[in-house]
């Protein structure tokens, strides 16, 4: 099996954090809102990055078969 790359690893790491500040947020923890805001806006970056990978590799693989 392949390493994860990094970009999934802070997906995975920021979900969890939005989660836990979410909850916090939920409860009435008004500060945890902007805890929750910021993993939200670094899981879109690590998304983002994640998305270019993906295609990169498609299309490595793509141009490796035509060869």
């Amino acid at each position: 099996k392949k390493k994860m790359s990094d970009s999934v690893t802070t997906i995975e790491e920021q979900f969890a954090a939005w989660k836990v500040e979410d909850a916090k947020f939920i409860a009435g923890n008004a500060a945890a809102g902007t805890r929750a805001r910021k993993a939200l806006g670094e899981m879109s970056k690590a998304i983002k990055v994640r998305r270019n990978e993906i295609t990169a590799e498609k299309n490595a693989r793509k141009a490796a078969k035509t060869k």
